[in-house]
């Protein structure tokens, strides 16, 4: 009988953490939580990326990097908590886009799934239901803009939580 080694499906983790003073070690430690569940996790520091002579032409080289890593993997778990603001970091949500190009299963974890109304509601008037920048708030009882929401499998909690979700959808709790 033959036995055919399959390799672990590649997760990309977009997020945030990239820009924490102790990145390098996080994504270690997001890499081994993915091994746990049976993936190869990718963090966007996982390239070898040199400074340039300008700003600029690093980060061509460190966008380049971020591409070509995306496009090896075949799935994306986004943190998609809030950054800076209201809204998840938005290098983030181009790699979900760019993702969703590729054909990639989209994934992504926040601490707060309830609706774009709820979580706006203390600033946003009672009576005319606009926020307070005077603007109507996009609310199709998502937990994100529809153009994440639609498209990928939001779980409430970490990134452990979903991993425990794609292994569930994956079937593999089966094996």
């Amino acid at each position: 009988m033959n036995s055919v080694e399959t390799k672990p499906l590649r997760v990309y983790m977009a997020g945030y953490e990239v820009f924490r003073t102790d990145a390098s070690e996080l994504g270690q430690h997001m890499k081994a939580l993915c091994a746990e569940y049976g993936f190869e996790g990718i963090f966007p520091l996982d390239k070898d990326i040199k400074p340039q002579p300008t700003r600029h032409e690093t980060a061509v080289a460190i966008f380049e990097g971020n591409v070509r890593l995306i496009e090896k993997c075949d799935i994306i778990i986004a943190n998609l908590n809030p950054f800076r603001g209201q809204e998840p970091d938005s290098g983030t949500v181009f790699e979900c886009g760019l993702g969703y190009g590729l054909g990639k299963k989209l994934y992504a974890h926040v601490l707060d799934a309830r609706t774009m109304g709820e979580k706006l509601a203390t600033a946003t008037d009672p009576v005319t239901g606009l926020y307070e920048d005077g603007m109507t708030i996009e609310n199709f009882d998502l937990p994100t803009n529809l153009m994440l929401g639609i498209p990928v499998t939001i779980v409430e909690g970490t990134l452990e939580d979903a991993l425990k979700r794609l292994r569930t959808d994956l079937g593999m709790d089966a094996e």
